[in-house]
């Protein structure tokens, strides 16, 4: 038997409360939540070969309480 893994801090609740809201949300809202995401952040194209360290200064940065995660 399989046992579901989640990813560090999920758990099946989480998951499920998650899964709700996107089961729930009308279109508008949908479009809502997807313009006011593209609002607070931006896409930025780097080399492969940098995304562990671009990942880690994320994590450095939101760590120190500068961003909101």
């Amino acid at each position: 038997m399989k046992t579901n893994r989640f990813p560090k801090g999920w758990d099946e609740k989480r998951v499920r409360k998650v899964l709700r809201h996107y089961e729930t949300q009308t279109d508008d809202q949908a479009v809502a939540e997807d313009e006011m995401a593209r609002n607070e952040r931006t896409t930025v194209q780097v080399p492969r070969e940098l995304l562990p360290v671009v990942r880690e200064l994320i994590r450095l940065y939101q760590v120190r309480g500068r961003a909101k995660a």
